[in-house]
């Protein structure tokens, strides 16, 4: 399945994998109502992010295995 988007699918896990972001914080900034970009969308069906439970800070967005791996093979 081509995707036209995926250098920003993989800029989305690039930036999580840093350091777990905060759950509002990657929804301001990824989160999107226009159907031909579901950069966020796309990178969670695909197993990429996930959210996950912060503890006191409250939910976090990571990668998971599978998008590190994929930015390992894109040369990230």
């Amino acid at each position: 399945m081509p995707e036209t988007h995926e250098p920003l699918i993989l800029d989305l896990v690039a930036w999580v994998a840093v350091e777990p972001k905060p759950y509002t914080e990657v929804m301001d900034a990824w989160r999107t109502s226009c159907p031909r970009l579901p950069v966020w969308e796309d990178a969670v069906d695909r197993g990429l992010v996930a959210r996950t439970d912060g503890g006191t800070a409250g939910p976090v967005v990571q990668a998971t295995p599978a998008g590190l791996a994929l930015l390992r093979a894109s040369g990230r």
